[in-house]
């Protein structure tokens, strides 16, 4: 699995990469597609509040089904409320500053990655939406995948 963690290492650096590089470029007025679930459009600072917080969100969620495994319980929806309050709470923050802290947990997720060996990325949890997922799949969706989806919304809101 060595090889799928470069790959992921890899995209996850490139994304924040592309969000560090969007984000500034992005108008204050400009607002994402609708989210397909919830209609949802964010502005920049929503955008950024959450990529910041989900990093360490998702690590943690991982580095729990990587100890405990079992089918251990995880992660959130989107309609959970601490992560709504979070985002409304730090939308308004100072752009660097987010950028600062996604970089920041960047790292975190990245020595996570390292410190993982085969038989914890196979591990199990059960999400509440999804149902169950190793370890290996979580950061996939929720970490790497995730990342990439808010650098798609920043490029679209900077050329929109």
């Amino acid at each position: 699995m060595t090889t799928d963690l470069d790959h992921q290492r890899t995209r996850l650096v490139a994304a924040a990469e592309r969000i560090r590089g969007t984000a500034p470029g992005v108008a204050d007025g400009a607002r994402t597609s609708p989210d397909p679930e919830t209609g949802e459009r964010w502005d920049r600072g929503q955008v950024l509040a959450h990529v910041a917080e989900i990093l360490p969100y998702w690590t943690r969620q991982a580095e729990l089904v990587a100890e405990r495994g079992g089918g251990v319980p995880f992660g959130r929806v989107k309609s959970d409320p601490e992560r709504i309050a979070v985002i409304e709470r730090d939308r308004h923050q100072d752009p660097e500053r987010l950028l600062e802290r996604m970089d920041h947990e960047l790292q975190k997720v990245l020595a996570l990655l390292d410190r993982l060996d085969d038989q914890a990325l196979a591990r199990t949890g059960r999400h509440e939406r999804l149902g169950e997922m190793t370890v290996a799949g979580i950061i996939d969706r929720f970490l790497v995948e995730h990342l990439e989806e808010h650098a798609d919304q920043l490029e679209e809101e900077r050329g929109g």
